[in-house]
């Protein structure tokens, strides 16, 4: 893996323009996001598959069930697992093979946001209780990594899920036999999350940053925002880097948060089950 070396200059640049002006080198205010491109149908062998980007990051997610044998403790629902992978074409800070802390971490964050909020109705992925039921998979191919990967990825992720048909059962030979072209995955459309995260920058917190602001920045957090009656409710946080979250900048944070969330989620909402 190779680290990402950015000249002192370059770092102070960002720092100083944004502590002084709230901009950043891209022209965006602290709070501005990139423009979302969103791509449906890119692949017809899965439930679903979906290329998104912000800017020039750029995610790909597809979605696919399979025959499972449910858990112990939940035997009438079907169950979720989210994968991720990193390649070196995303960024030469990733490293070809088994995936590295970084995919994990993403997988892992984009993972809790979903399964928290109850988004995939889990008990009407049961097939035979306590014996069979859907395992749905969401696999996150990282195709350029220029900043925000989690946002665009866990984006991706709940988008894919919107779009995702239901397998066709064959109970006689007990396999799946493709894809319904009409039928859709069941989902819980009242409790869509969607995760945003903030870093801190200079002194500035700032949304969707780019991939030399994510190096500098002293701390990031990941909040996953869900609908309660029109209003943001939290579903999931992740904090990530070394540096520690004062009171004053969890207020900002908080409040950029639910500010953003209520710009975006009717796009947000539109894209998923548009």
């Amino acid at each position: 893996m190779s680290k990402f070396i950015m000249p002192n200059l370059q770092k102070e640049a960002i720092e100083n323009l944004l502590n002084k002006e709230g901009k950043r080198l891209d022209g965006r205010n602290a709070d501005e996001y990139r423009e979302l491109f969103v791509e449906d149908g890119i692949s017809k062998n899965s439930a679903s598959a979906i290329r998104v980007r912000f800017g020039k990051t750029e995610v790909l997610a597809g979605v696919h069930l399979a025959l499972a044998t449910p858990y112990p403790d939940s035997p009438d629902q079907g169950t979720f697992m989210t994968s991720a992978e990193m390649h070196p074409m995303a960024s030469q800070q990733f490293d070809i093979g088994r995936p590295g802390i970084n995919a994990i971490e993403l997988a892992r964050v984009i993972d809790r946001g979903i399964r928290e909020s109850g988004f995939i109705d889990m008990k009407k992925l049961c097939i035979k209780e306590g014996e069979k039921v859907y395992q749905v998979f969401v696999d996150i191919v990282a195709i350029n990594d220029d900043g925000n990967l989690l946002d665009v990825a866990g984006l991706a992720a709940i988008i894919a899920l919107g779009k995702a048909r239901m397998p066709i059962y064959n109970e006689k030979e007990d396999k799946i036999d493709g894809y319904s072209e009409t039928e859709r995955i069941p989902l819980e459309k009242d409790v869509l999350s969607y995760s945003m995260t903030l870093h801190k920058v200079g002194d500035k917190i700032v949304a969707d940053v780019s991939k030399e602001e994510e190096e500098i920045s002293k701390f990031r957090l990941t909040i996953a925002m869900g609908d309660n009656a029109g209003k943001p409710r939290i579903t999931a946080m992740q904090k990530g880097k070394a540096g520690t979250i004062n009171t004053e900048d969890m207020e900002t944070i908080l409040k950029l948060a639910e500010s953003k969330w209520t710009e975006m989620f009717p796009k947000v909402k539109e894209h998923v089950f548009g």
